[in-house]
């Protein structure tokens, strides 16, 4: 929970694993549900409850799940799941992440519900354990709305199980929502605004999930006039309250700068309402973050780079397509240089390129690796010593750039790991901020029929966003706040943070943006693919018939 904190003591055996045993494998401890009920074991399970978060957040996994097969991200070089950006049959019942996604978050369930069934019967405070209750059933709602999200109706669980059980059926998706929406309610009232704990649930991030709880149910209808009709009265206003409720509420603010947010000194900030920890402790950190590795090109193998921990380990998976690297005015607009990484400098004496007279063409700490923008960027690289890439070149392709080389998202960037090859980060990872808040109020009042109202919120992003000076130039009129507005601004400021799949999905935008500003996934993208296939081992281990979803 803490960064110098170990908060999961036992959460192995918590989490449902098989009891220690010695080489005889006769059971030397063991762990059962009658042996709960102690306040130790019970926060135990509320911490252990918060483990799973770690195998999708700020993991190859979430990262390729939401951001891969949308608009603003396509297939860089390297990578084992590019059938996901593509659409291929490979996304099948048996992909790993569609399978993996869905057992870790069942676990996760299962421990929030078990924390849950035995609060009861422990003896503690009862202020400290209604907070503790509050922060498993806001876990629960946030496992929950994931799952909901990616595969549709799916089992229902509130309750701990215990023992071995084959069957299993799909609960509708209204059902779904109503208990995410119950579970969070009850943590809003029970959860603190403030926690001593850094990562621990609050209000502000209950509030904050229920907004976009509210904004997304009933999402599953086949198109947005079908969803007017699907969806529950006040839903929007809904939405729209709890948000407002975050962005009155005191504790949190948006930052006077975008490039502040992911500033390595600062994730602590005032704009963060939730984060999952990290911590450079291998003994706490899990897999670490590493989401610095996906977003980054092939700057190590050009003349006068070697691969450092400064600049970071290039895995170059997610390369930014056309459409979103055309999204920043950058006359206006400071997020596009704020999170890109275009140049790099050098950093190897020993392979810097050398004229006739063998004088080095550039030296230490110049550019090296430059990643031009603008056509005049284009004309005036022509004469530079140094590695350039130009979208000029490649004009007429199905991708920007080369796919090894492009503007590289920086939001993860990670100066701080223990050696050049390590992949674990230590940097938290932002759930929750203010900023979407703003967004998520923007977008549920102007579909509630109230666009002035909305106007404020979504301007108050783009005036944080703007280049000095231009603050009143960044400003939307009421006419132009539509949802394609609305897309256009959360791609922009929410680039690569685990959202934009779900947020295609939620507005019924998934197919014809990707077919307009994905060249890999556009011809192989359909209209079942607005949701995840049911993994095959949930249907192979169930007694009844659990129905796949339609197309797979």
């Amino acid at each position: 929970m803490h960064k110098h904190t170990i908060a999961l003591v036992g959460a192995a055996l918590l989490a449902g694993l098989p009891a220690c045993v010695n080489l005889d494998e006769d059971v030397v401890t063991g762990l059962t549900p009658g042996s709960y009920g102690t306040q130790a074991v019970f926060e135990s399970l509320v911490n252990a409850s918060y483990e799973p978060l770690r195998s999708f957040y700020a993991q190859e996994r979430g990262f390729t799940v939401t951001e891969f097969g949308t608009d603003i991200f396509t297939k860089g070089a390297d990578g084992s799941y590019k059938y996901i950006n593509d659409y291929t049959t490979q996304l099948n019942p048996t992909a790993q992440f569609v399978q993996d996604t869905w057992v870790d978050f069942y676990r996760a369930i299962n421990t929030t519900n078990a924390a849950i069934d035995q609060a009861p019967v422990v003896v503690m405070d009862s202020a400290l354990k209604a907070q503790r209750v509050a922060e498993a059933r806001f876990l629960r709602a946030v496992y929950y709305f994931d799952l909901v999200q990616m595969y549709g109706p799916l089992t229902l669980t509130l309750h701990e199980t215990t023992s071995p059980t084959t069957e299993a059926t799909r609960a509708p998706v209204d059902s779904v929502y109503d208990a995410m929406i119950a579970d969070l309610k009850y943590a809003e009232a029970n959860l603190p605004a403030v926690q001593k704990q850094s990562g621990r649930a609050t209000k502000g991030a209950a509030q904050h999930l229920l907004a976009k709880v509210y904004l997304t149910r009933i999402r599953d209808a086949d198109s947005a006039a079908d969803e007017v009709s699907k969806r529950q009265a006040g839903d929007f206003t809904n939405a729209a309250d709890y948000a407002q409720r975050v962005i009155n509420s005191g504790p949190y603010a948006l930052l006077p700068r975008f490039k502040d947010v992911f500033d390595f000194a600062n994730e602590r900030n005032q704009e963060v309402i939730w984060s999952i920890q990290f911590t450079t402790d291998p003994l706490t950190t899990g897999p670490g973050n590493s989401g610095h590795l996906y977003f980054l090109a092939q700057y190590d193998v050009w003349p006068g780079m070697t691969r450092d921990v400064a600049n970071g380990r290039p895995f170059k998976r997610f390369r930014p397509t056309w459409y979103l690297l055309g999204l920043f005015d950058r006359t206006k607009d400071s997020r596009y240089d704020a999170q890109f990484t275009r140049v790099w400098y050098a950093n190897n004496a020993a392979n810097i390129p050398k004229n006739a007279q063998g004088v080095p063409k550039f030296g230490l700490g110049d550019t090296a690796v430059y990643v031009s923008t603008t056509d005049a960027d284009t004309v005036l690289a022509r004469t530079k010593p140094y590695t350039v890439f130009t979208p000029r070149a490649y004009l007429g392709q199905a991708s920007p750039y080369q796919d090894n080389m492009f503007p590289s998202l920086n939001k993860f960037h990670d100066p701080f790991r223990s050696s050049i090859n390590e992949t674990r980060g230590s940097r938290d990872f932002f759930v929750a901020r203010l900023a979407d808040t703003y967004l998520i109020a923007a977008e549920a009042l102007m579909r509630d029929g109230r666009p002035a109202e909305g106007l404020p919120y979504i301007n108050a992003v783009r005036r944080r966003a703007a280049i000095p000076g231009h603050e009143t130039e960044m400003e939307l009129t009421v006419d132009q706040l539509t949802l394609d507005a609305i897309l256009d601004e959360r791609a922009r400021e929410l680039a690569g943070e685990i959202t934009r799949w779900f947020d295609l999905v939620r507005t019924h935008s998934l197919l014809s943006r990707v077919r307009l500003y994905n060249p890999d996934a556009k011809n192989n993208i359909k209209p079942f693919h607005v949701l995840r296939p049911i993994p095959q081992i949930q249907i192979d281990r169930t007694s009844i018939p659990y129905p796949q979803n339609p197309g797979y």
